[in-house]
């Protein structure tokens, strides 16, 4: 099982980047197959690009780290 400790300590990598478009990520979930849930918050909540910062960035940067995840989504 993936930790949300290790999850969260991998989201503050991002989270910098993320904060200087006026949004942020928190995580909601970390699922039993592996799939992480994230809210994304601020200008990110509304920002035409979320799906590209959601894939491009915060899942990819998160497979990185941590190979068993499958899939990050974003829910409200």
């Amino acid at each position: 099982m993936i930790s949300k400790e290790k999850v969260n300590e991998i989201l503050e990598l991002v989270r910098p980047a993320i904060q200087s478009d006026g949004g942020d990520v928190e995580l909601v979930n970390v699922r039993e197959d592996n799939i992480i849930e994230v809210r994304l918050t601020g200008a990110c909540g509304t920002c035409p690009m979320a799906s590209y910062t959601l894939k491009a960035g915060i899942e990819r940067v998160l497979k990185e780290h941590i190979p068993e995840i499958v899939e990050v989504i974003s829910v409200k």
